[in-house]
């Protein structure tokens, strides 16, 4: 089930109140700053002096657990609740305002709930489930709202939770089975450093004009890992982003700006190189695989489009077998998975055919599935994605 909720713009944000200490760093991060930075992004920042709160809305978290975002964003927008673990006997995280304030300021100080303790009028306590949402429409998968303490759970176990958390659903399947674990050992590896993603989005970049350079001139033993280290890095800089909870709207785009651009350009480069060395039964349709996988890019760029302003949601999520193609279809990736397999094996021309007939199958896959769709729709039927269903 997602969650609709979002805070309400039209009165004053609550201050952050991060109750307690805890020494355990997490991506380089103290539990602290990390609190700071994921409300500072639903517009909810740190108090500097509780004398200034009066009587105005707060939220209280307690520093030693660890909200996953979908949990900061819900109770920044859901006033009057007290987010609880242990059945309801643990108070993690609050917000509040008016003359209950210091009251549940004490009671996410004391921590446990019994029947002893008195639960300040018009505050409900309500477990991450229920507060939470099953269902991440930014990264297109199913998602438990994640709520962890630090004490109680092993750091590699928070930062194995907190990267996976960071990772899409629907994905390719080099970006999705290959590079996690590597990924994840770059990640922590940069945020160690500060490294900022910007910082790692442009060394993508130099690597995309390097294999472009290199596709052109027919070096493709040479080009192929230079490629393979940018879609590597590709990865790197949005989960960096996410987990130091340092994403910006400039980093969107010029991250989702190089991946939407840069294909195309490989595509023509590799065209250039391996058009002197093509052999003769290629020689006669390489120019016609050229123009499928150009114009075969555009126009599956656009099908998605069209489905995502029709049905407000991504082609990729509508049902698992959606899901499933999104794996293989002819992006990036699975192109490049042709053209390196093919090429170790001697034939980069043939493989730039595959690469065009393999864009014909995907093109033909989602135009029917976006006719499935507006034939759903057409009939009154409602066209949502299987992951907003209950199992």
């Amino acid at each position: 089930m997602e969650s609709k909720r979002s805070r309400d713009h039209s009165t004053p944000a609550p201050r952050l109140i991060i109750v307690g200490e805890c020494d355990v760093k997490l991506w380089s991060l103290s539990a602290a700053e990390r609190h700071r930075r994921a409300f500072a992004q639903v517009d909810v920042i740190a108090a500097t002096d509780n004398a200034m709160l009066g009587t105005s809305a707060i939220v209280a978290v307690r520093a030693d657990y660890l909200l996953g975002p979908d949990l900061v964003a819900a109770i920044a927008a859901r006033p009057g609740v007290i987010l609880t673990l242990a059945n309801g006997k643990l108070a993690v995280a609050a917000h509040v305002a008016g003359e209950a304030v210091e009251s549940v300021l004490e009671l996410i100080r004391a921590g446990t709930i019994d029947s002893t303790t008195r639960v300040p009028s018009g505050m409900n306590l309500i477990g991450p489930r229920e507060l939470g949402s099953t269902y991440d429409i930014r990264l297109r998968k199913r998602a438990t709202p994640l709520l962890l303490s630090y004490a109680d759970t092993p750091l590699d176990v928070l930062e194995e939770k907190t990267f996976g958390a960071a990772y899409k659903g629907a994905t390719d399947f080099v970006t999705k089975w290959c590079w996690p674990r590597p990924a994840r050992w770059a990640t922590r590896w940069a945020a160690a450093r500060s490294i900022s993603p910007n910082s790692v989005t442009t060394a993508s970049l130099v690597l995309v004009f390097l294999a472009m350079w290199l596709f052109a001139t027919g070096h493709f033993i040479v080009a192929i890992p230079v490629a393979w280290a940018m879609t590597f890095l590709d990865t790197v800089d949005g989960k960096l982003a996410r987990v130091t909870l340092t994403s910006s709207a400039w980093g969107n785009i010029y991250d989702h700006g190089i991946d939407l651009i840069h294909p195309p350009f490989w595509w023509w480069a590799w065209y250039l190189g391996v058009q002197p060395i093509a052999t003769a039964n290629v020689v006669p349709v390489i120019e016609l695989a050229l123009w499928i996988i150009l114009g075969g890019y555009v126009i599956g760029r656009l099908l998605e489009l069209v489905f995502m302003t029709t049905f407000k949601m991504q082609t990729h999520i509508w049902r698992p077998i959606d899901f499933y193609f999104r794996t293989i279809t002819a992006r990036r990736n699975p192109n490049l998975a042709i053209l390196t397999i093919t090429t170790l094996a001697g034939y980069p021309d043939v493989g730039f055919v595959a690469v065009a007939l393999w864009t014909v199958v995907s093109l033909i896959f989602h135009g029917v599935r976006l006719v499935q769709a507006a034939i759903v729709h057409a009939r009154g039927g409602h066209v949502v994605s299987w992951l907003m269903q209950e199992d």
